[in-house]
């Protein structure tokens, strides 16, 4: 069992730290609603991949890989889900008025003071923590390709005389804790450059940069879904 938990790491490391879209939604979090918020966002998408891991190990992504229906409707409802977050970041980034809570400029100490404005759409103020989780956790719940992912890779490493449902949750579960780690890391490597990104500029252009991302990723994988490019595996 340790043998096959070491080799799992090796193949799912460099996929963790590979930028992409969780790191995208943490980066933006952590930068204009700061580190509860972007916790909060990383818990939820690691908590929807290990939703995803779970599934795998009992068989229910199997389901996803053998109907190409519906796999392509959760596809499409993912990138639906995707375009509207980005679209809202970018209404969001013009509007008047959304970055008045913010600091006009750099303050000292704001790297650790927490100020914060939008998650989304509205400012940190009447936006819960768990609100910042959903995101996350929806996020990665309308993303077959990490359902398929586990159910085409935990198979590779199930040894013999283990029960494989046992070892299914356990490799998602060593996943997730690679990629909490990882976003982790991010969350803090923000926290300390927050004192330079903590101004009205620098939150309405990384709302921009995200937004545009986000719609980047749902038009992409809305494409792909619709001119059957994207399949499960």
């Amino acid at each position: 069992m340790p043998e096959a938990m070491l080799l799992f790491a090796l193949v799912a490391i460099p996929l963790t730290i590979m930028p992409g879209l969780d790191s995208a939604i943490v980066l933006r979090t952590a930068v204009v609603s700061g580190r509860g918020h972007a916790y909060a966002t990383a818990l939820g998408i690691n908590m929807g991949t290990l939703a995803w891991g779970v599934a795998a190990a009992v068989g229910a992504t199997a389901v996803l890989a053998a109907s190409e229906t519906a796999y392509r409707a959760l596809t499409l409802a993912g990138a639906a889900y995707l375009a509207w977050l980005g679209g809202r970041l970018l209404w969001t980034s013009f509007r008047p008025g959304s970055y008045d809570a913010l600091p006009d400029g750099v303050v000292p100490g704001a790297a650790s003071s927490g100020t914060a404005l939008s998650h989304v759409v509205r400012p940190v103020a009447t936006r819960s923590r768990w609100r910042s989780f959903a995101v996350g956790a929806t996020t990665n719940l309308l993303n077959p390709k990490v359902g398929v992912f586990y159910l085409a890779t935990i198979p590779q490493f199930l040894p013999d005389g283990v029960p494989h449902l046992l070892m299914g949750v356990l490799l998602a579960t060593e996943h997730n804790v690679l990629g909490l780690a990882w976003l982790g890391l991010l969350i803090h490597a923000a926290g300390l450059a927050r004192r330079w990104l903590s101004g009205r500029a620098i939150a309405r252009l990384t709302d921009r940069v995200t937004g545009v991302v986000l719609l980047g990723f749902g038009g992409r994988i809305g494409w792909n879904a619709l001119t059957g490019q994207a399949r499960p595996l």
